[in-house]
């Protein structure tokens, strides 16, 4: 258990509210909600083990990422009591590990766009892992020629930025700062989600699908309620799988609502 994480903090004051992002993320893909959220919030944007700047692991194992991030906040930013924590996607998984092994971390907890269960399209998500490994980076001499080459898979330009938010100068040539290789080997794993026995998390829960998304259907809603029986679920209205980038004001509005920022409420506020 001695995988580096590493994690940024934006805001000084407010309810304590930790962002986990899903694969091929970063914390910093939640800057602009965190920004959103001050100044009754102030948020830990955490790079998850074998993403962005935290260091990799041989395997990927929901129950190890989640103890990682335990020690993480343990020993700082939820040393004086619980936090909310809000995950996406891989994140949520995450997430939603973290409060059913470690509840005493965790007060409110958010998950967006995903479900406790296998399935979903890894096929789109095999896609752009294979078409991240076609790059040859021993040819990339900037950015551009990156881009130029991913462009042949991947013809939307914003999905193309965000995969290739990965991708960092490593003196004259450039590496990926994901483990891509795990990543694609795991690829099943990370789709999937752990047996947790009987554990339960009975804090309230807000599950949020994006309308236009499939990762939450209503078949998952019995497995969900299992674990989290406080749990309610907000549809976001046009927004995909990536509901905080594709509808950020709706988004912010959601969260400011569960997590009573905007007035006093059961959420805890933090000063300092």
């Amino acid at each position: 258990m001695s995988t580096t994480i590493s994690a940024s903090e934006v805001g000084d004051a407010g309810a304590p509210v930790v962002f986990l992002h899903g694969l091929f993320g970063q914390g910093r893909n939640f800057t602009q909600i965190a920004k959103a959220l001050q100044p009754e919030a102030r948020s830990l944007l955490v790079d998850l083990p074998n993403h962005g700047r935290s260091a990799w692991t041989e395997g990927f194992d929901y129950a190890e990422i989640a103890d990682l991030v335990a020690g993480h906040l343990a020993d700082g930013f939820a040393a004086d009591g619980p936090v909310h924590v809000v995950g996406h996607s891989m994140g949520g998984k995450v997430a939603m590990m973290l409060a059913l092994r470690h509840p005493e971390l965790v007060d409110r907890l958010v998950v967006s766009d995903i479900a406790p269960a296998s399935g979903g399209s890894l096929g789109e998500f095999e896609h752009l892992l294979d078409s991240l490994a076609a790059i040859d980076l021993s040819t990339v001499r900037r950015r551009a020629d990156a881009d130029a080459q991913l462009a042949e898979r991947v013809r939307d330009e914003r999905v193309r930025g965000f995969l290739l938010q990965n991708l960092r100068a490593d003196g004259d040539a450039f590496r990926w700062q994901a483990n891509l290789d795990l990543l694609r080997r795991e690829l099943a794993t990370i789709g999937g989600f752990p047996d947790v026995g009987d554990a339960t998390f009975d804090h309230p829960v807000l599950w949020v699908a994006g309308e236009r998304s499939d990762y939450v259907r209503p078949e998952h809603g019995p497995a969900m309620r299992a674990l989290f029986p406080r749990a309610t679920l907000v549809t976001v209205k046009g927004a995909g799988h990536w509901v905080h980038s594709e509808q950020p004001e709706a988004f912010v509005s959601v969260l400011r609502t569960f997590l009573a920022l905007d007035e006093e409420g059961p959420a805890r506020a933090v000063q300092g």
